[in-house]
């Protein structure tokens, strides 16, 4: 048996054609759903990047293992708190990943026999170095039962596909720099902005059309759906394709200016929080299924298990698995066979990085409450209703309190039946130190000269490239 487990880092699922998408960006990823099963309503309880995936090794919330917050020197993983790879290798699978998540902590590495960090001389990873190191370790071990994670992260900031992939997504005849389009003001003008000066708006260029980062993007996400092509073809020439539990899953979304989100994934709104999931395992997936209900990220780690008990009589080698104590998520295969909508009536989703803030998403609603709102300009509580305003767009907050104070004690609730006491770690962060993105915009600010007071009444694109100019 092999399982190839596959983050596909910040891809949005309403940017793909499987999820109503009318652009080309993934073929290649319909065809996989095609064959498998695809989740329509798939949501990262906890964003960014760090959370998330913790949340999929472990199967729980980070209420639940104490991991809220994406870059903060207070978040910790015990290592008694089983983690997948090391259950799997526990059990006689050999574990690998081509990953860089031990940049941000060490507990990414746990579990794999072998792990081969992607990072390279700068920040992006292009999907061709994944394959690259990934390839050759497949045909090395295609006779073993493997588990092998696989992270890619062309579809994040910065955009930079190949040339040749965005005419597809971008008009010819568009001036990318017209100086008379004044559409990325507000971008450059955000609080943000100083975060995101050097590590993407001056590598793509002075763009003045905000219609050429969403083009950029799409381009990256097709970039991306050719990698997995690449993949999906090694796995048939080696012949181990019909062997093989394939998922997919974004790890988090993208905003693309929606919620004044400027190419970034921050807040709890749908762009960001609804993500991407595919299945595949062919004779044992129906082909063409889609599960319509609510399901999440920690739903992951309990269907792996499954599958391996399910194949276990013809793996005698392999160790039973059973699903750890206290585990958030539950097993998606009742949903796969069809003996049930998803995994959850309503979704709890929480960010502590740009922002702190919770949220639930029901089959209709969506309510936030918002903590502290970093560089962005938030109500404390949002109500939408998703049915009639799927942009999020109409807070009904204030039209409709007792709905948002019954969704508010609903949060709280929940929160303390996940503490049980204990000392809710998102306060912690908030109050010890603050969030960490802010954080890193101040240092930012600070080496140019100015403060976060001064930046956030006057954040002025020319202000800041001035004061950052003359510390050089």
């Amino acid at each position: 048996m092999k399982i190839i487990l596959i983050s596909l880092d910040t891809l949005r699922a309403s940017r793909l054609t499987g999820y109503g998408y009318t652009k080309p960006t993934s073929p290649h990823m319909d065809r996989i759903a095609a064959q498998g099963v695809l989740f329509e309503r798939a949501y990262a309880a906890d964003i960014p990047t760090e959370v998330a995936h913790t949340g999929i090794f472990t199967g729980k919330i980070g209420l639940t293992t104490g991991v809220v917050s994406h870059g903060s020197e207070l978040a910790h993983l015990p290592k008694s708190v089983p983690w997948l790879p090391t259950m799997l290798r526990s059990a006689g699978f050999t574990t690998s990943a081509v990953d860089n998540l031990y940049q941000l902590k060490e507990w990414f590495a746990r579990g794999y026999r072998y792990y081969t960090n992607s990072v390279g001389g700068n920040r992006w990873i292009d999907g061709v170095t994944v394959n690259e190191l990934a390839f050759p370790w497949i045909e090395a071990h295609r006779e073993e039962n493997f588990f092998l994670f696989l992270h890619y992260w062309d579809a994040h900031t910065p955009y930079l596909p190949p040339a040749d992939y965005i005419p597809e997504f971008y008009d010819s005849g568009r001036d990318p720099y017209d100086p008379a389009n004044r559409s990325m003001e507000r971008a450059y003008n955000h609080p943000a902005y100083p975060f995101f000066k050097h590590h993407h708006y001056d590598l793509v260029g002075p763009v003045t059309d905000s219609a050429y980062y969403d083009a950029l993007y799409d381009a990256e996400i097709r970039y991306l759906d050719d990698r997995l092509k690449e993949l999906d073809d090694h796995l048939e020439k080696l012949g181990i394709a019909e062997d093989t539990l394939l998922i997919l899953f974004g790890d988090h979304g993208e905003s693309l200016t929606e919620h004044d989100i400027y190419w970034d994934h921050c807040g709890l709104y749908e762009p960001t929080v609804h993500v991407p999931l595919i299945m595949r395992w062919p004779g044992r997936i129906p082909s063409g299924k889609r599960v319509h209900g609510l399901v999440q990220q920690v739903d992951l780690l309990p269907t792996v298990l499954e599958s391996i008990r399910q194949e276990h009589p013809s793996h005698i080698n392999l160790a039973p698995l059973t699903d750890p104590i206290g585990l958030d998520g539950k097993s998606l295969w009742p949903a796969i066979r069809g003996g049930a909508e998803g995994t959850a009536e309503k979704i709890f989703l929480s960010e502590c990085a740009w922002q702190a803030a919770r949220a639930i998403r029901t089959s209709r609603y969506k309510f936030i409450r918002t903590y502290d709102s970093g560089p962005f300009t938030r109500p404390p509580r949002e109500l939408y209703d998703l049915i009639a305003d799927p942009a999020e767009k109409d807070n009904l907050a204030d039209q409709l309190p007792e709905l948002a104070d019954q969704f508010e004690q609903e949060i709280g609730e929940w929160v303390s039946s996940k503490l049980g006491g204990r000392e809710d770690p998102m306060i912690r962060q908030l109050v010890e130190a603050g969030l960490p993105f802010r954080r890193r915009i101040e240092q930012i600010l600070s080496a140019s000269g100015m403060s976060w007071d001064e930046w956030q009444r006057d954040p002025r694109r020319e202000r800041f490239d001035q004061a950052a100019s003359s510390c050089h």
